[in-house]
């Protein structure tokens, strides 16, 4: 029987203790005038402030890209998928099509670092939110230069609009 009350006696001074520890903390941490984390950061509105080294998806330009395949190549997932042919007026390839899943992507950042040309890189984008598989597939060939570049944002409204695009869009001639 004492055993029985030692055993109880020690359950409930180990949950006070527990409970007590719990309530030094939400007490040192509560402030009545601390905002909520959606009032310090009001996303849509007013992005998140970014590391300047922070790697996001990735920019591609596609009058400097030779056709080399050597981010796909060097790709640890294997998620960059390059179009190209032969060019008819001039020496090398033409690429038709700069694929990058990004259901499979790691954002490590080894395509950009291996490619001699430096038309992939890594931008500052870092939403891409979309309801279905076939929206991770961004096709950097259909998308407008100013999208693909960095000038504006990569955004799932522009990777939408690109897939309705048949052609590449071709800016070296």
């Amino acid at each position: 029987m004492l055993r029985w009350l030692t055993n109880i006696y020690t359950a409930v001074v180990t949950v006070g203790g527990a409970l007590w520890v719990s309530l030094r903390y939400w007490g040192r941490t509560y402030d009545p005038k601390r905002r909520t984390f959606t009032e310090q950061y009001e996303y849509p509105e007013l992005p998140v402030a970014l590391a300047p080294r922070f790697r996001g998806f990735h920019r591609f330009d596609l009058a400097l890209c030779n056709g080399c395949e050597r981010c796909a190549r060097d790709c640890p997932v294997a998620c960059i998928y390059v179009d190209k042919q032969r060019a008819k007026e001039r020496k090398g390839f033409e690429v038709l099509g700069f694929t990058i899943d990004y259901a499979k992507c790691m954002i490590c950042g080894i395509c950009a670092e291996s490619c001699p040309t430096a038309a992939l890189f890594m931008g500052s984008s870092y939403d891409l939110s979309c309801y279905s598989r076939s929206g991770c597939l961004v096709d950097f060939a259909r998308l407008p230069r100013e999208i693909a570049w960095g000038a504006a944002t990569l955004n799932p409204t522009a990777v939408a609009l690109s897939k309705a695009i048949a052609e590449p869009v071709n800016t070296a001639k």
